[in-house]
């Protein structure tokens, strides 16, 4: 909440661009480089957040309301739906709260407003990374069904996936509030990075071995039909794509974010850093960009949850 001092801390300042100014921008410099700037006008990005709000609230809905839905996995994807929903809920209150009290509308004293940043900062760290932590648990899900089929419901039980629900939930909530009660700490940005870099490569690895033994299953098929290189080679590139998208979808929606943050460390006053640091409401753009993608990859692919929604909308 700019205007008011460097309340937004870790999470940086939402409110940097106006909503009149053009998409993109190069901004000059008198002492470092042209710089171009793309800017978010506060419409797009209130209505990004409600999209996903929406959106997410739906798929929660859905998952309550059918009993063939109440399985580890998509209380998972619940789960997920949830962070995004406060993902989305977090920014769209923290930048309506900003236009509020630019306009004069919202007449708060300087601690209070302060107090109610600290709980929004609280919200969205702990969100974010409650978000990252069910995407990484869906990987585990979906690697033990295939892995340990015969084993996976003695496995991953209900009280056992409610369990780590529950950690996830306490871990992000309290790793969130010692983020933002230390952010000026180099040692906060190193950890949301690393954690950033650890489910990347959490996923890239479950994925990439999942698609592995799908293709020597698939190669399997084909030796029975005797057709040992059609189905292999379209499974295969199918499969590759579908790999591709995922982890391709997650990169470029949380990358910049968190390289964002490891600027901050590396190289906080280069004007060539500063450049990047100016665009850092694109970023939080492209995480609610996350959440609205999120469901067509987890979620609605699902034809009882399909099905499921449409008699929740109509």
């Amino acid at each position: 909440m700019s205007g008011q001092g460097p309340q937004r801390r870790l999470l940086g300042s939402l409110n940097g661009t106006s909503p009149a100014t053009p998409h993109f921008e190069l901004a000059a410099n008198q002492t470092g480089p042209r710089c171009l700037e793309v800017s978010i006008p506060d419409g797009l990005f209130l209505s990004l957040g409600l999209v996903s709000v929406v959106e997410n609230v739906l798929v929660v809905a859905a998952i309550a309301k059918n009993r063939n839905l109440h399985s580890p996995m998509y209380y998972f994807i619940g789960c997920l739906a949830v962070s995004d929903l406060l993902v989305s809920v977090g920014n769209v209150l923290e930048t309506a709260v900003m236009l509020l009290v630019a306009a004069g509308a919202l007449a708060a004293q300087a601690a209070v407003v302060q107090q109610l940043d600290d709980i929004i900062d609280v919200l969205i760290c702990g969100s974010m990374v409650s978000s990252l932590c069910f995407l990484g648990a869906i990987a585990v899900d979906r690697y033990l069904s295939i892995f340990y089929a015969l084993r996976y419901h003695s496995i991953v039980t209900l009280p056992r996936a409610w369990r780590a629900i529950s950690a996830i939930w306490v871990a992000s909530v309290l790793s969130s509030t010692l983020f933002i009660a230390y952010y000026n700490h180099t040692a906060v940005l190193l950890c949301l990075v690393s954690f950033f870099v650890a489910m990347l490569v959490l996923m890239a690895v479950l994925y990439v071995h999942m698609l592995a033994r799908a293709c020597q299953h698939a190669r399997g098929i084909a030796r029975l039909h005797k057709r040992q290189h059609f189905i292999p080679q379209g499974f295969g590139l199918k499969g590759a794509a579908t790999l591709t998208i995922l982890l391709g979808i997650f990169f470029l929606c949380w990358g910049p974010f968190f390289l964002h943050l490891s600027l901050m460390v590396l190289c906080p006053q280069h004007p060539i850093c500063g450049c990047v640091f100016q665009n850092f409401n694109l970023f939080l753009t492209l995480i609610i960009c996350n959440s609205i993608i999120d469901p067509f990859i987890y979620a609605f692919r699902s034809q009882e949850l399909r099905k499921t929604l449409q008699e929740v909308v109509l």
